[in-house]
């Protein structure tokens, strides 16, 4: 489930072609969620009316599951034929769509899209408003935070697929061996990371040579709000205190130089994982399936626990996550909303759990079949209960800026320099901040900063 986590970014002149056309769509009028061929608005009777009658669309995904899902979604309605494209992930993906939605042509009648990316599509018009179908109907099948990340704007863009509730996987046997407690707090966590490396040098707490979607995940556990959408109006803030109190813990790991700047999703870095080099990640729920597959030599070593907290009570972050949204291309944009409802509301929901993804559904967070299941990766610990609960502790208030892709383009000039230098967080947030300020008026969104 790697797909779901690496930050995936477009390049530039394409980012800067998705914020004009952002800027464009909050000055003009609301459109309806007519195809590009001239259909009406929809209803929700035009969806279950779309599947009997049949036809053929088009689907975009990387995810693990989406030939399985196509293959089942087909024989439950062998009246419909659903074209599945691998169009790449990161880059790839996103180039591709917005080059077809730039054409005016060429784009899919499904496109899976990231949580952080939903507004850069959502907000120039470029996916239909699923709220006409009467989506809206379903909010209490899915967690709070999932509901929110597929809103944009006050329209409905998709169901949720997956989430990632943040928790803390730790190498029992290195925390064993050191006689290191289990951190419940931040400063513990910090006191963890000094007298592991001090006993080991080669030894670190976790690995972090700067990452856009680790960073903002932490400033949301830790209660910050640094980006606000309001129309073109937008306030960037990476000084609030949410920021300031990540910055307080983590600068003492990364100036004192208690983290491992082994890059993630390398060779280097899952074998760091399995032979104890790295002892902790603060990551997303997906982790097992990955720890699983590609760290064997941890089995058996690794636990979950609750994420570190900054006054001892439950919260937590999304970090990644993903949903499927229908392009204004569609030329049937019913029958294309009826394969979303159906991956993400009914049958579709199993071959995604069965590859190894962590649902967005309550139903299925409450299921004790997948509650209760042990892991013998883990020990035989039943981790999912510790991540389940995680989901209803996901800090509220979180929002992604409109050009949350452009952003993490350029984390890396800005607070990666922090990284590498092993210097203040606060420098290199302040200098992203200042970037992203002058690059969304540059763009004609009205910011402040």
């Amino acid at each position: 489930m790697k797909s779901y986590r690496r930050i995936r970014r477009l390049v530039v002149a394409g980012a800067a072609l998705t914020a004009l056309a952002v800027v464009a769509a909050c000055g003009g009028s609301n459109s309806t969620g007519s195809s590009s061929g001239g259909q009406a608005a929809g209803s929700p009777e035009a969806v279950d009316a779309a599947l009997k009658a049949g036809g053929t669309i088009t689907y975009w995904s990387w995810t693990p599951s989406a030939e399985a899902q196509v293959a089942a979604f087909e024989k439950q309605y062998p009246n419909v034929t659903v074209n599945y494209v691998n169009a790449g992930t990161g880059n790839d993906h996103y180039t591709k769509l917005q080059n077809a939605i730039k054409a005016g042509s060429g784009a899919p009648d499904v496109a899976q899209i990231e949580y952080q990316a939903l507004p850069q599509f959502a907000l120039p018009g470029s996916l239909v408003d699923l709220n006409q179908y009467g989506f809206s109907q379903y909010e209490s099948a899915y967690t709070p935070s999932t509901w929110a990340a597929v809103h944009a704007g006050g329209g409905l863009y998709g169901l949720p697929q997956d989430s990632g509730p943040m928790a803390l996987f730790y190498n029992k046997e290195v925390f064993d061996k050191y006689g290191i407690a289990v951190p419940k707090t931040w400063d513990e966590y910090v006191a963890a990371a000094r007298k592991l490396h001090a006993a080991n040098p080669k030894a670190y707490i976790t690995n972090d040579s700067g990452d856009a979607g680790f960073t903002t995940s932490m400033i949301w556990q830790a209660g910050g709000t640094p980006f606000k959408t309001d129309g073109k109006n937008v306030t960037i803030n990476l000084q609030d205190d949410g920021s300031k109190k990540w910055t307080g813990t983590w600068n003492q790991l990364v100036e004192g130089g208690l983290v491992s700047n082994i890059p993630g999703w390398t060779d280097e870095w899952f074998k760091a994982l399995g032979d104890g080099t790295i002892a902790t990640l603060p990551t997303g729920a997906w982790m097992p399936g990955v720890m699983e597959a590609s760290v064997k030599a941890g089995a058996g070593k690794w636990r979950v626990t609750p994420m570190p907290t900054y006054d001892g009570q439950p919260a937590t972050a999304e970090n990644g996550g993903s949903t499927q949204s229908v392009l204004k291309q569609s030329a049937n944009p019913a029958l294309a909303a009826a394969f979303v409802r159906w991956l993400n509301h009914d049958e579709g929901v199993k071959p995604f759990l069965a590859s190894g993804g962590f649902p967005a559904t309550t139903k299925d967070l409450k299921d004790p079949a997948f509650v209760d299941k042990p892991s013998a990766y883990f020990g035989g610990q039943k981790v999912n209960q510790v991540l389940t609960d995680a989901a209803g502790h996901v800090v509220k208030g979180w929002s992604y800026l409109p050009y949350e892709l452009y952003a993490n383009s350029i984390y890396g000039d800005t607070v990666g320099k922090s990284y590498q230098s092993k210097s203040d967080l606060n420098t290199g947030l302040q200098a992203w901040q200042d970037a992203l300020v002058a690059y969304g008026n540059q763009q004609g969104f009205q910011v402040n900063g």
